[in-house]
Order: structure tokens, then sequence, then C-alpha cells
């Protein structure tokens, strides 16, 4: 399984590694399968180049048993081409790091060439909270076994490339036995999970990465953060946290009836178990290292006197180190801490209460005991230990917590209005709650959220649905206690459409004593989050109603006057597309901006974004420097799921980059990019083409949506039954009491199903219509210098010209002439027509002849992937009709939320379909 040889170009040693890789494996399937196997692969490799038909033919025919072998080969090429970008990808940051700094360098440069005094950056270095939040939506196909097996392959490419820079070229032989046998174990293992996680295992899951940030990437990073504002003058503390993580798994209760309360405690139970070990891991590393005696230096009395109290209250510091290690205080110290947190560790396996000086609750207490060893050592001559090793700890421990991740805890907006209904049922004072209109339901929420009378008692009265959501409440209470506050932060309204949907759910938290209006108490803040067109169009109205009502103002102050608010990229999306999705959410950035500097709070914005661009994906660091000026000032919070994840944070040296990256673009567009980029009158005018843009891409992709035919021929032309038997998420693909239509079914199955048949509707459609109407306005010249000179404008163009090229529409013709009934089939038309549209209206913009054009190395990787990927459409093609024909056991999945038959239980013929829709998700490096 190898490419015709290339020994030239910038991508050189990439293809050398690609065709090594491929042409081991190629001995794999030999010795695992027999020759015939690798021989059937490459003569479908050579039918694909010279005879499309002839391949779909032969592929058509071929039985299930050998099209599985067939898949799983071609899918396990493009695992292997996959690690081996990325390893490349590591490598050619180092090298850039190495001749032009890092990205904070690079940020750094920008801003002192831009004189922003040291004050200034010092006040932005207070306020910089940047949190990747990892969710468990159910895009990542591969599983974690055969993902840990890449991870050792790339490893393995790294140690020879080490080898060979330290002791010249050497034999590939040993190498290629080590990756031989890994390609055999990779062969080996099966690439379909038996059944569907639950959401403790996908928090372990997300631990799997945490506690390798934890270890490597994490302290680089913030260590490298602190060096470079050093570099402009500016010290940092180490208990700053301008790098946290967050977290959905086990608090994302929107439409996964799996998320219970005590989902939500055993998963912070198991992130505190890992969390434990890893702030153990590195008292470990200080007690090898700080070995200062008190004989050759001081120390503080603060120090001394603790570690006695400590030696006091833990009786279980064993009397060897007592005796060892008596003149070795900062050893001793961070023994105790030690012990410490081994009893922390016990007393949350036994639910018994904190016992201040023997264990920790939350990592104040932690950081406290490390600053005291910090301080002590800058008092006594150990100031570049104060500020090296030691800083470096207390910068993860600071970043992490005990509990690695803090965790988001979401809900539908209704859930909480079915609550009140009861409670104010049989309080007796509302007859029909849900009859009120928004303004008077707003009006009796905000009343009561300023009166003092409780609500409920223990033991009201509620239907269990109702009873599961009021409980939620309580359970943040109860971690909080138990773990911390700071495990729990914010609660998020899914489908927030007015004040009232986040009033309720604040009442329900001052039920549960989480906040209190009177006293100043708000244990947690409330996220609004804003989904549609609508409600992102009306976003800075609803926050200016929020912030005008004392009681929900009395909350935010209490939470530091900072009002968080989430913007929603797939649902709007899914419902406007891609163009009047994105203009709404940067018009609703502007508007929610201006309304929080009117009322004096700080705006900290969640992007809710995806993998895809679709559901709002594409590089991060152009996406936070095409935000609206004033936006940023420091804070942001940011999704990261599924392939995403993993195409992130599998590699240390490439985690370290994309945090960085991250770090640097907030801290870069927090300072330089404060005011208007443009004059006033320049923006108005951009706005108003981009509103002609908008409107017209929204009439034509509503009229592709709203095609009373879509439905049937979604379905008819996508694999898309067949994800719930992936067992890829915890969560339905559809919401519930919804029906077996499109309105229900969720933006990953929908970017899904449209991806793995290379249409990928939901990445371009509506924009050729969009910048035609505008062009047909007289706009051409407008659209040509917003691109040039409009960071929003190009991004947006550069992420849809990246999914025209993945879209393929030779290929998606095959599965609607071979699955889709003939009076279904001009739906397909009107694809294929807005498709040639778009390509025609980007390239007039980008001055362009071919899409990708200025990307070479990129456009070449695409072209070869489509070497592979075309037999696995045909095979997935024939497979799909066979399937249907059979009786379409798993249609179930898709169309009956919850199903009628375990998922992936399926036939031979299910399992290799299945394989085909792994391995279309790897060549396209995303599942939905």
């Amino acid at each position: 399984m190898t490419d015709s040889p290339r020994h030239d170009g910038p991508d050189a040693a990439l293809r050398a590694d690609i065709r090594r890789l491929g042409t081991l494996l190629g001995q794999t399937l030999a010795r695992q399968e027999g020759p015939p196997l690798l021989d059937l692969v490459e003569e479908i490799r050579a039918l694909v180049r010279s005879d499309a038909d002839a391949a779909a033919q032969r592929l058509g025919t071929m039985d299930v048993g050998t099209g599985t072998k067939l898949a799983r080969a071609f899918s396990t090429y493009f695992h292997l081409a996959n690690i081996t970008e990325q390893v490349h990808r590591a490598r050619d940051l180092r090298r850039q790091r190495a001749t032009h700094g890092g990205w904070l360098d690079q940020a750094a440069k920008l801003i002192a060439e831009r004189g922003v005094p040291a004050e200034e950056v010092a006040a932005t270095a207070r306020r910089l909270a940047v949190r990747p939040v990892f969710t468990a939506h159910p895009t990542e196909a591969a599983r974690r076994s055969i993902l840990s097996k890449l991870r050792a392959v790339a490893d393995e490419l790294d140690a020879e490339t080490a080898a060979a820079i330290l002791y010249g070229a050497s034999d590939e032989g040993p190498a290629n036995r080590r990756l031989a046998e890994l390609l055999d174990l990779l062969w080996q293992t099966d690439e379909l999970r038996l059944d569907r996680p639950d959401p403790t295992d996908e928090a372990r899951n997300a631990i799997y990465y945490l506690r390798d940030l934890y270890a490597e990437a994490a302290p680089q990073v913030l260590d490298n953060l602190a060096e470079t504002l050093r570099s402009v003058g500016v010290e940092t503390s180490p208990t700053s946290r301008p790098l946290t993580f967050g977290t959905w798994i086990g608090g994302d209760r929107d439409g996964n009836p799996f998320v219970t309360p005590q989902v939500t405690r055993e998963v912070l139970l198991i992130q505190h178990e890992h969390g434990l070990l890893a702030a153990d891991a590195a008292m470990e590393s200080l007690i090898n290292e700080v070995s200062v005696s008190r004989r050759l230096r001081g120390v503080s009395l603060d120090l001394s006197a603790s570690l006695a109290k400590d030696l006091d209250a833990l009786p279980e510091v064993a009397t060897r180190f007592r005796r060892i290690n008596a003149e070795e205080p900062y050893r001793l110290k961070a023994r105790c801490v030690r012990a410490k947190l081994a009893n922390t560790r016990l007393r949350l396996r036994q639910g018994t209460p904190h016992v201040p000086g023997r264990d920790y609750l939350g990592s104040a207490e932690l950081i406290a005991d490390l600053e005291l060893m910090r301080a002590s050592l800058a008092r006594n001559s150990g100031q570049l230990t104060a500020i090296g090793r030691l800083a470096s700890v207390i910068r993860t421990v600071s970043a992490f917590g005990l509990h690695l991740a803090t965790m988001d805890v979401r809900e539908h907006a209704e859930a909480h209005h079915v609550v009140l209904g009861q409670l104010y049922g049989l309080v007796g004072e509302v007859a029909d709650y849900h009859g009120l209109s928004r303004a008077d339901r707003t009006k009796l929420l905000a009343e009561e959220l300023a009166g003092r009378r409780p609500l409920s008692r223990l033991d009201t009265p509620l239907t269990e649905p109702a009873r599961k959501t009021f409980d939620v409440f309580g359970a943040i209470r109860d971690v909080q206690d138990r773990f911390g506050e700071e495990v729990v932060e914010s609660y998020i309204i899914s489908m927030t459409m007015g004040a009232d949907d986040v009033l309720a759910a604040v009442l329900l938290a001052r039920e549960a004593g989480l906040v209190d209006v009177h006293s100043g108490r708000a244990l947690i803040g409330f996220v609004p989050l804003l989904e549609t067109p609508a409600e992102l169009k009306a976003g800075g109205d609803l926050l200016d109603e929020l912030l005008s009502i004392p009681a929900y103002r009395a909350v935010v102050s209490a939470r530091g006057n900072v009002q968080e608010v989430m913007l929603g990229y797939s649902d709007s999306n899914k419902e406007a597309g891609i163009t009047t999705s994105q203009w709404s959410i940067h018009r609703a950035q502007r508007a929610l901006r201006d309304v929080a500097h009117r009322h004096g709070v700080r705006l900290r914005l969640f992007h809710g974004r995806g993998g895809t661009v679709g559901r709002g994906g594409g590089p991060t660091h152009e996406a936070i420097l095409a935000q609206p000026y004033g936006t940023l000032d420091g804070a942001i919070k940011v999704t990261e799921q599924g392939e995403v994840i993993s195409d992130k944070y599998t590699l240390p040296s490439l985690a370290r980059e994309n945090l960085e990256l991250t770090l640097a673009a907030v801290l870069q567009s927090a300072l330089l990019v404060t005011a208007p980029r443009q004059p006033a009158e320049t923006l108005q005018h951009w706005d108003a083409t981009m509103d002609t843009v908008s409107e017209a891409a929204y009439r034509a992709y509503r009229s592709l949506v709203e095609d009373p035919d879509l439905p049937a021929y979604f379905w008819a032309s996508t694999p898309t039954e067949l994800l719930g038997a992936l067992n890829i998420g915890s969560r339905p693909a559809k919401r519930p009491n919804t029906g077996a239509g499109l309105a229900g079914l969720r933006a990953i199955p929908w970017v899904f199903g449209w991806t793995q048949t290379r249409q990928i509707v939901p990445g371009w459609f509506g924009v050729g219509s969009g910048l035609a109407a505008a062009r047909e306005a007289g706009l051409a010249d407008v659209l040509a210098e917003m691109h040039r000179s409009w960071h929003f404008f190009s991004t947006f163009l550069s992420n849809v010209e990246m999914m025209l090229t993945k879209t393929d529409l030779n290929i998606a013709r095959r599965y609607v002439e071979t699955l889709v009934p003939e009076p279904l089939r001009p739906i397909f038309d009107k694809i294929s027509e807005e498709y040639e549209l778009t390509k025609r209206e980007v390239l007039a913009i980008t001055s362009s002849p071919a899409l990708l054009e200025n990307s070479p190395v990129l456009q070449r990787t695409l072209a070869v992937r489509d070497t592979y990927l075309e037999p696995l459409h045909h095979l997935q093609v024939a497979l799909l009709r066979q399937y249907r024909e059979s009786g379409a056991p798993g249609r179930a999945v898709a169309t009956a939320p919850g199903g009628r038959r375990a998922p992936g239980d399926g036939t031979a013929l299910e399992r290799a379909l299945l394989t085909t829709v792994n391995g279309i998700a790897a060549g396209m490096r995303n599942t939905g």
C-alpha cells in the first residue's frame, strides 16, 4: 500500500514516512490475511485510478467478508496517514519555533512593536482566562485502543528521528520491526465498540488527555507564558490561572437521559482520583529535586511553623522520613503534602467530612502549602528554584486543581419551567404558569427571586422528570461541599429564548441554597446559550433585559461582575446555513459586548464550536483573531470534542502548540484589537454587504431544508441510520419526542450524513447564492475588499473553500443513483447547482484558478487521500443497498429514539458497513 515515489517538495519527508508505513501495512496484510488481500488492495487502487465505473462494479459484487477486510485495510491506512501527518506537523512547528520563536514569542513581538505599556499588559495578563472545555459529543469514531496504538507509532517515529539527530543515519531495521509489531496489533484490534459508552466511560476518555496535559504540555505552556510576559516587563503570580480546563462530561443533561445527579457525583469522583494522583506525582518530583538543607541555607519561620503543625497532625508521615529529611524542610513539607493528598483520596472514597490540616478541600489549601515553600526559597537564596521548578508546579496545580477540569452543568430551558409550573401549582398562586406570556413570567420570577420565601421543601412532591431536574441543583451543592466550589462554576441554559429562561434556573438554584441575592451569595454563574439565528439576533436585548433586573444583577455582582454567554454554532448552522449562522454569531458578539459595557459587566464568551466547519470548526488561532474588537478582554471558553480532541492533544508537542496558539491569540486580541480595525463608514458598508449575502444565502438554504422531499432524500442518500450503531457516545442521536424527520435530528448526525457521502452541505450550501446576490447588486469590488482587509470575511471564505475541496459530487452521485428513488433526485440537482455556483463565486473573490491554489501541500494531501477514499465510498454504496434490501434492521436506531434493539449487535453486513463509516471518517478527518 504505497504511493508513487516523491523526492521533492516541502512534504517529501512526510510522503516518505507514509510510504514506509504503507509498505509495512502491506506486509501486515500479507502476514495476517495472506497475499491475496494485499493483491486485492493494489488491484482496487489501480482500478479506481484508471476506471472508476469498473472499480464500483467490482466492489459492488464483492462478498461481505472480503469487503470488510478491504475496508479495514483502507481505514488502517488512513489512521496511519493521519498520525504521520500529526508527527510531521509537530516537527514543522518545532522547527518554526527554533527559527522564529513560539506563538507567544510572536505575540510578544507584536505587542512590543505596538508599544503597549507594561502596566496595560500586566492588567490584561491578570484577566487572561482561557478554558478549553471537553465535551462528550459523539464525533470520534476511533476507539481508544486504536488511538493508543497510533500514539505508539508516533512515538516510534519521533524516537527514530531523535536518534538520527544524535547519532546520524542508522539502520531502520529495529524501528521497522517495532512498527511492524504495532501494525500487527492494530490489525488484530477491533475498531468497532461492542456497546455504547456511558458517561463515566466518556469521562475516563477525557481524563486520558487531561493527565497527559498535566504531565507535559500545560506546564510547558504556562512556564513559557510567564517567561514571555517577563520579557516585556511583566511579572505574574504562579497562582494566577491564565489556562484552565473544563468538561461537560457528566454535567451535560440536555437530551441525555443517562446524565443523572448521581452520574455527576461519580464523574467528579473519578476526576479527583486522577487529579490527586497527578498532584502526588508532582510532589514526588519536588521531593527528588528540592533537596535544600537547613544546615546550608535558612528557612522561613512561616514554613517552619507550618511544617511543625503538619508533622503533629499527620502521624502517617513515616518515622524514617522524619529522620532522614529532618534537616531538609522542603522535602519534608512535600511529604506532608503527599500525606494530605492520600488522606483526601481516602476521604472522598469514604464520604467522610473534611478535616482541615489533614486533607484538602479544593486546591486552595494545597496551593497555600506550596506558596509557603516558594516564599521561603525566595527569601533564602533559592530565587531561581522559586521562580523555576516550584513556580512551575504551582502554575500547574492552579490550572488543574485536584479535579483536573471544572464541570459545566447544562439543561434545556423548558425543563426548569416544568419544575416551576409544578411548584407554583402546589403553592396555589399561579393557576396556569405555562400559559403566562414571557413578559409576565419574567416579572413573576424576578419578583420571586427578590423575595425571601422558599418555594419548595425537601419533600415537595414532583413528577419524576421534574424531580430529576430539581435534584441537579442539590447535587451541585453537594459536590461543592464535598470537593470544593471550583468543581462546578457555570450552569448553562440550552435554547434560551428569553430572560425568563435564565431566571427560572436561578430560582431553582436559590431553592438549593446556591444563590441568595440578599447576602450576595452566588456559588454558580448562569449562562444563556443562544443557539438559533433569532436568539442570536435578540441576544443583546436579552442580556440588557437580564442585567436590568436588580435581583439578577446582584447575582452577577456576586460572581465578580462577570456574565458568561454561550454561542451555539451547530444548531444555528443546521437551521440557517453556514453564512447566516456565522454572520449572526459575529453580530451577536458585538451586541453583547456593547450591552455588557453599558452595564459595567465583563463579558465572557463561550464558543460552542464543533469539529467540522459545518459546526463552527476551523483553525482556532484565526477564529479568535477574527472576533469583533473588544469582545475578548482575556477570557474565553471554547468547546473541544471528538476527533478534535485526539487531533489536538494526542501528541504532547501538538498539545503544547495548540494550547500556546490559543493563549497567544487571546493575549494578542485583548491587547491589540481594542478598537475598530476599519473606519466606521467602511464597516457599515461591509455590514450591509454581509446582510445582503446572508439574506440571499438564508433563502437558498431554507429552500433546500424546507423541501418536503429532503428528509426522505437525506435518509436515502446517507448512512445516517448507522450512527447509533457506531456506539461513539452516550447521548442519543435525536432529541426525544421529535419523530422521524430532520427537525429533531442533532447537528452531529446531520453533518455526519452529508460528510460520509461527500455532499458536505452544511459546510458551504447557500454561500454561492449569497455572494452572487451581492455581486449582482454591484458589490463585487466590495467583496474583494472585504476578502483582503476583513479578518472575519477572509476566515469565513477560507473555511468554505476547504469544505468545497472536500466535497466530491462525483462520488455523491453514486450514492444518489444507487440508493435514492428517482422522484427524489432533483434535490441532488439543486445541491450540484449550488455547489458550482459557490465554487465559481469563491474563486472570483479570491482571484484563484482553483480551490486551495495557495496551499499546494494540502491540495496534494487531499488528492492522495481520495485515491484511498474512493474505494471505501464505492463499497459503502454497495453495502448500503444490500443492507436496506435485507430489511435495514439498524434504521430504527436513527428514526426511533432509543431504538428497538441493542445498537451494534447486527450482522456481518452491518459490521462491514460500520467499517466503511470508520474508514471514511478517518479519511475525511472528521465524523460530524
